[in-house]
């Protein structure tokens, strides 16, 4: 197509120039040998003219094709910045007041004063059972204390003044003493026909109705109680990361039934190494503001195992790997003036990766043109125009 067009374009300059001069068909007729070698010099003059101003033609037509023809791509500019590692696991909630309560004595369930749901207090009388006759034999027993205590009392003062024998003081004294235990063990005794919470919380369930009889021992649980205030998750941690976690780590709790995020650190890490799983155990609190966290409710967590505070992180996709297995990136790079940028390979190491993103711990620094979009696409060394600029 170019030849076509300098051919036609020679052709109109000389058909111009033969216009303003002798034609060359008219000097060749007149057979004038020193007209038509100055004729012929005259043309060649006209040509070398023309081929110069092809030649500019064809060098600025290059230029503009040839940027034209770069490969485009577009680049990110790499910074320093903090980068939080989280290793996800999964875990249930517990709690460590979950409690079944059992009688202590045998007996009729006599009265139950609380129902399921009901919100009870440390100490609160929740049922009693029937005493058997308890409480009439320990008043007995006090009645006998007082007057073992008026005899003993008598037999002190007596004693004091020198009147009595020592061994009737002696059995005065025992006695009554005797009698004083004999109450604190009857109203121990007694005290177990009432079952009180052990703790502030709530009545799950009412395992036993009012008019059963119960005994201790499996199988005569007759409450369970729980408090949600002071929830927890156990996780398995492998034992990899046993320097890396421990107590005060940064922890990011969500629960995925309840669509709903905590943030929390680590409160306890386990001692022991699990043999069959080789791994360690990891306690995590949780706050139950709204009491929506039950207990073996399933959650998944992060827990902060890396931080560091001068990261330089790159996407992944940008990230290419060669038959040696390095990883390597595209650089761009601009010298002065110039429209267009030259690629170069850099050979990177990486470190822990997060999301779509991951460290890079060698090979590039702040403030480096990373190609993104067309990093497939280029080579080393290799001409191209950047989008983005």
């Amino acid at each position: 197509m170019k030849k076509i067009f300098y051919i036609v374009t020679l052709t109109a300059v000389l058909a111009a120039c033969g216009s303003k001069n002798t034609s060359v068909e008219s000097i060749i007729s007149e057979g004038n040998l020193e007209k038509i070698r100055a004729k012929k010099s005259s043309i060649s003059e006209e040509h070398k003219k023309l081929e110069m101003q092809m030649n500019l033609l064809d060098s600025t037509i290059a230029k503009i094709e040839g940027n034209k023809n770069l490969p485009l791509v577009s680049t990110f500019t790499t910074k320093t910045e903090n980068f939080n590692h989280f290793l996800e696991l999964q875990g249930n909630v517990q709690t460590k007041q979950n409690v079944l309560i059992y009688p202590e004595m045998a007996g009729t369930l006599q009265r139950v004063y609380v129902k399921e749901g009901q919100k009870v207090s440390k100490g609160q009388i929740l049922a009693r059972i029937d005493d058997g006759g308890m409480s009439s034999q320990l008043a007995q027993l006090k009645t006998q204390a007082e007057l073992a205590k008026t005899t003993f009392e008598r037999q002190q003062r007596l004693w004091e003044q020198k009147i009595g024998s020592e061994i009737q003081y002696l059995q005065a004294k025992t006695n009554y003493e005797a009698q004083v235990n004999a109450i604190k063990q009857g109203e121990s005794q007694l005290g177990k026909s009432t079952i009180r919470a052990p703790f502030s919380g709530i009545i799950d369930d009412v395992i036993k109705d009012q008019g059963t009889v119960v005994a201790p021992g499996m199988g005569a649980e007759v409450f369970r109680i729980v408090n949600l205030s002071n929830m927890y998750i156990d996780v398995e941690v492998p034992e990899t990361y046993l320097k890396s976690i421990h107590n005060g780590k940064e922890a990011m709790v969500y629960f995925p039934i309840l669509n709903d995020s905590i943030a929390t650190k680590v409160r306890q890490t386990g001692n022991f190494i699990n043999p069959s799983n080789r791994s360690f155990t990891v306690e995590i609190p949780v706050a139950n503001k709204n009491g929506n966290i039950k207990p073996n409710l399933t959650a998944k967590v992060k827990l902060n195992d890396y931080t560091s505070q001068e990261a330089i992180l790159i996407p992944q996709s940008v990230i290419s790997e060669n038959s040696d297995g390095e990883q390597y990136v595209y650089v761009a790079e601009k010298s002065g003036e110039e429209k267009y940028a030259m690629t170069h390979k850099k050979i990177i190491k990486t470190g822990k990766s997060q999301g779509a993103l991951v460290e890079v711990l060698e090979g590039l620094t702040a403030n480096e043109h990373v190609i993104k979009e067309g990093a497939r696409s280029v080579k080393d060394g290799q001409k191209v125009e950047i989008l983005n600029q």
